[in-house]
């Protein structure tokens, strides 16, 4: 596995690149760069590279609601998946959240993301919610660290 360097989304070629890896991801709901700057404005947003092949990205909500849940959300691209990239970045989202001091935390998977789905409850997640966005037919599915 070559290293993976995990770095912020700041700049545009680096949102140019949060938004490749997240539209490959999530075709359903594709991004403008103007999608992802006003992203950027209320979120973490990271991007992951082996060398300087992009890998995928990660973004970490701020807390919401009374017990200060953080919604972590770590995608990897279809062909660097299964080399332990997810895993990293998990655990620097994890890390992130915990210094937001999360009194939970949760992630958020598209129903058709099968591996991603597999990924987040082989790593504890169980499913709280499944909710459409406005004219969507695939459903979003909320996972939750019990």
């Amino acid at each position: 596995m070559a290293d993976l360097r995990i770095v912020p989304a700041d700049g545009d070629a680096r949102l140019r690149d949060w938004r490749r890896a997240h539209n490959t991801i999530i075709p359903t709901h594709p991004l403008s760069l103007a999608d992802v700057r006003e992203r950027s404005t209320r979120n973490a947003l990271d991007v992951a590279y082996a060398e300087e092949e992009l890998v995928g990205c990660m973004t970490v909500r701020q807390p919401e609601g009374e017990h200060r849940t953080v919604t972590v959300i770590a995608r990897v691209l279809a062909e660097h998946r299964r080399r332990g990239y997810g895993t990293r970045l998990y655990e620097q989202g994890l890390a992130r959240a915990r210094g937001l001091g999360a009194g939970g935390i949760e992630t958020v998977v598209l129903e058709s993301n099968t591996d991603g789905l597999h990924f987040a409850l082989a790593q504890g997640f169980v499913e709280v919610e499944r909710y459409l966005l406005d004219g969507d037919t695939i459903p979003y599915i909320t996972l939750r660290l019990p």
